[in-house]
């Protein structure tokens, strides 16, 4: 349930993620409520409240949006301590958030995973901020999701042990600016502390987080990167362009010195290292001098992932009110040619680890092949028919390498 999605993107999701019951539009939180009380799982405080008053309520409201979100939400992901909250933004992006009148509980405090995906998944993605700060102008996400709202470590903590009483061994720290994690509380606690507690946690076996801002990205977090052994040594840092007239018309903060230094210091002190990164193409204005600024750059940088978007403007951001004058043919020409680079570079990369023994982390076996990542997320097949791999640590010698995935044989 989020603004990430529509409700067309919905019948693909639910291929993509056959373990998730339901999507929901943030628009129709009421609708989730329903659900829930239709299966059993929630109780309401105020029972005399009908579905009907309920819903008919929520329709008289002048509330935009709805979700669940707040400090006290997720303790061990029920919602016995939290509320749902009106979120209703101003222009200037304040957000004023007031109690409904009927709290839900579910049921099973204990409850995380679907019942019938707890011991099956391997990695599970975990939100620790919601919301931004930043306002980037092609950006709707401080629109919809308002201002940044760290959860507690001990709430998060709770979260991730009870997942990984349910099977999963690898949790991903999710936030639009995931490493800007505390800094709407104060001096602490911030990232790196949030990652030496969860790197305490018995039997979890990696940690990831996405996606970061280059302009917090701090020595500190590097550090501890680099020193916690189940934090691995993948990091997600979008440049956007490699322009420095549209960094600035993007309100990115940065300029492409500042990235290019920060991709160094990066390689410098986490050895073994997978960066990847997004770019935007097509933003209005864009000429295609400052395109191949951004294809040279990415030639550079030999970066593992580029996240290559086209852009298309979102309602109410600034760049919605330029013109959107970059032709589609030649924003898909731009994309292409960024992808095509990109494989070249992945597969030069991969080639690397040729004759090579790594670590993989086994998530499931598809075809007859066992799936898995390296800590740097790097894709590996490989055949085993007589053991048992899910969820366990597989050292692979690597015969075979391609732009999107490795092959190898398990020792």
């Amino acid at each position: 349930m989020g603004c990430l999605v529509g409700v067309r993107d919905a019948s693909p999701l639910q291929k993509r993620f056959p373990f998730v019951d339901v999507f929901l539009p943030p628009s129709d939180p009421t609708r989730l409520v329903e659900l829930l009380r239709a299966r059993g799982s929630v109780i309401a405080s105020r029972p005399e409240r009908s579905a009907a008053e309920s819903k008919e309520a929520a329709k008289q409201s002048p509330i935009r949006e709805l979700e669940i979100a707040s400090s006290q939400s997720f303790d061990s992901a029920s919602l016995r301590s939290g509320s749902l909250l009106a979120m209703t933004q101003t222009e200037d992006l304040e957000i004023e958030q007031r109690e409904t009148e009927t709290r839900y509980e579910l049921q099973d405090a204990d409850l995380v995973l679907p019942v019938h995906e707890r011991g099956n998944l391997v990695s599970a993605h975990i939100p620790i901020i919601y919301g931004c700060n930043h306002v980037c102008t092609f950006c709707i996400i401080p629109y919809r999701r308002g201002r940044e709202r760290s959860r507690s470590i001990g709430e998060i903590a709770a979260e991730v042990r009870a997942l990984v009483k349910q099977g999963v061994k690898e949790i991903t720290l999710l936030g639009q600016i995931v490493d800007r994690y505390g800094y709407d509380v104060g001096d602490d606690p911030r990232l790196p502390d949030l990652l030496r507690v969860l790197n305490d946690v018995e039997g979890l076996t990696r940690i990831r987080f996405l996606t970061s801002h280059p302009l917090y990205l701090t020595d500190a977090l590097l550090d501890a990167i680099a020193a916690l052994p189940k934090v691995c040594e993948h990091i997600e840092v979008p440049v956007q362009s490699g322009d420095d007239a549209m960094l600035a018309k993007m309100k990115r903060g940065y300029t492409v010195a500042d990235y290019r230094a920060l991709i160094a210091k990066i390689r410098a002190r986490v050895p073994n290292v997978g960066i990847a990164t997004d770019i935007i193409v097509g933003m209005p204005g864009e000429t295609d001098a400052q395109f191949r600024a951004t294809y040279d750059l990415l030639k550079e940088l030999e970066l593992d992932v580029a996240h290559i978007a086209m852009f298309s403007p979102r309602p109410n951001t600034v760049a919605a009110r330029w013109d959107d004058n970059v032709p589609p043919d030649e924003k898909e020409r731009r994309r292409k040619a960024i992808d095509d680079l990109q494989a070249e570079i992945v597969a030069k990369i991969n080639a690397r680890f040729l004759g090579q023994t790594i670590e993989v982390l086994v998530e499931e076996k598809t075809k007859n092949r066992w799936k898995g990542r390296t800590r740097n997320n790097k894709l590996v097949f490989f055949e085993d028919a007589t053991r048992q791999w899910k969820g366990k640590l597989a050292r692979v010698k690597i015969e075979w390498t391609g732009p999107w995935s490795m092959i190898g044989k398990v020792e």
